[in-house]
């Protein structure tokens, strides 16, 4: 969402950061550029005009002009003011309740539902038992898309036959949460197609009833500038406590999430991507701003991977490597749990300096180079995959139609794979291989 942004920021630090010496007229250039580029992205105007006064006021009260790197001592303050604008710190749940109610509020289409259950997954992590109650009681299939979503994370849906007042369903789901011990109750509620005073004065009347720890707007972060109106009406008549941002992996500008917080006051919790139950993570307005101007986010890569990875199975495909015993069974299981921890794009966007070559990696993968490795390899019979030296003509053939894909493209992957077996037995030898091997090389890169 953030990329055009980030590119046009990204710019601008580079070239700060390679001046020994900068003038007040490279200073006004930049803060241009700057101001440009985040109106562009759809930033709240008076969010842009405080930004870049807050920039300047510091850059020229600290006399950065003649000290010491003054580019890099800029970048910094750019990127420490975004994180302000950002909200500062993370924003932590209040759960310290049982059961501690979690409301969900927000327009039509938001995305409530799928972040009720994205939640419900998240504090089940944390060691909480959570209950999913479905309080939507107006959009057809509401109640159904939380029971699915609930069975395939093996979460708890509460529900109350249709016809039953949304008010009836939130206290019968807190009565169950009380008696079963339920940790975390998450009321997903109804939205509608803009902001009425009916759903309101239902919203309201369900909260004075369930008394949430927590109620969290769920906005479409491809609204824009919408959402910050939508934001505004909410919190005007709910104690709305946090923010979750959808769809960030959109294509959008992304400059809602970035005005939000100042325009609104309102803590940013989450940030929603795609459709799968695990695409919800905290928001951190530091790792944001790092993201934004190309200094990666290794510690949410960390994280990332830690939730998504078999640490055994890694720990075995680790020692396989150091002892050259890598064969295409493990690569494959390598790339299985690649996919597993999300976009490929947005990972290496995470590694600081990596950031460029994001785009390039996700189109590999959007190409579907990846899935055709995956089915070459599946095509394999299991000796084949521990023993590549055993696929002669007749097998390559063979393995070419049972993928789908041609005899160049199997042979290219097995001379690859050779490839990264001696720069691996390189490495179990102490020596260092020259860099092109392994997956960049295996996706043609």
């Amino acid at each position: 969402m953030f990329e055009s942004l980030s590119a046009r920021l990204q710019g601008v630090a580079e070239r700060l950061r390679g001046k020994a010496r900068i003038t007040e007229a490279d200073l006004d250039a930049s803060l241009r550029e700057i101001r440009l580029a985040l109106l562009e992205a759809d930033v709240n105007f008076k969010v842009v005009k405080g930004f870049v006064a807050r920039v300047r006021e510091r850059a020229v009260g600290a006399d950065l002009l003649s000290g010491l790197n003054p580019g890099q001592q800029i970048v910094k303050i750019v990127h420490d003011e975004l994180v302000a604008v950002l909200g500062g710190e993370r924003h932590r749940l209040n759960l310290a309740t049982k059961p501690a109610v979690v409301m969900l509020v927000g327009l039509q289409g938001s995305g409530k539902t799928t972040t009720a259950a994205k939640l419900a997954v998240r504090v089940r992590r944390e060691g909480r038992k959570p209950l999913l109650v479905a309080a939507d009681v107006y959009r057809p299939a509401a109640v159904d898309q939380l029971v699915q979503l609930g069975d395939q994370i093996g979460a708890e849906v509460h529900t109350r036959p249709v016809g039953t007042p949304a008010l009836e369903v939130a206290r019968s789901g807190l009565e169950v949460a009380r008696q079963r011990g339920i940790d975390v109750m998450i009321l997903d509620t109804a939205g509608r197609l803009h902001v009425d005073d009916a759903m309101m004065d239902e919203l309201v009347r369900i909260s004075g009833a369930v008394m949430p720890s927590e109620t969290l707007l769920v906005v479409d972060a491809m609204t824009g500038q919408e959402s910050v109106r939508v934001a505004e009406a909410f919190h005007a008549k709910l104690p709305v406590t946090g923010l979750v941002l959808t769809k960030m992996d959109g294509d959008a500008r992304g400059g809602a999430a970035l005005s939000i917080r100042s325009a609104t006051g309102l803590p940013v919790a989450f940030l929603g991507t795609g459709e799968r139950t695990d695409g919800l993570e905290p928001f951190h307005p530091d790792r944001l701003a790092q993201r934004i101007l190309g200094m990666g986010d290794i510690l949410s890569f960390v994280e990332r991977v830690q939730e998504n990875i078999d640490t055994a199975e890694a720990e075995r495909t680790a020692q396989r490597m150091m002892e050259n015993r890598f064969t295409l069974e493990d690569f494959r299981s390598q790339l299985r749990q690649i996919k597993n921890v999300g976009p490929i794009g947005e990972l290496i966007g995470m590694i600081p300096g990596a950031g460029q070559m994001a785009g390039a990696a996700q189109e590999a993968v959007d190409s579907g180079q990846m899935k055709r490795i995956e089915a070459i390899i599946d095509s394999m019979t299991p000796e084949e995959r521990r023993r590549p030296d055993l696929i002669k003509a007749s097998r390559r053939r063979r393995i070419a139609l049972g993928s789908g894909t041609s005899t160049a493209e199997v042979n290219r992957l097995l001379k690859q794979f050779v490839e990264m077996q001696k720069m691996m037995k390189m490495l179990s030898g102490g020596k260092v291989p020259r860099l092109g091997g392994g997956l960049g090389a295996l996706l043609g890169r």
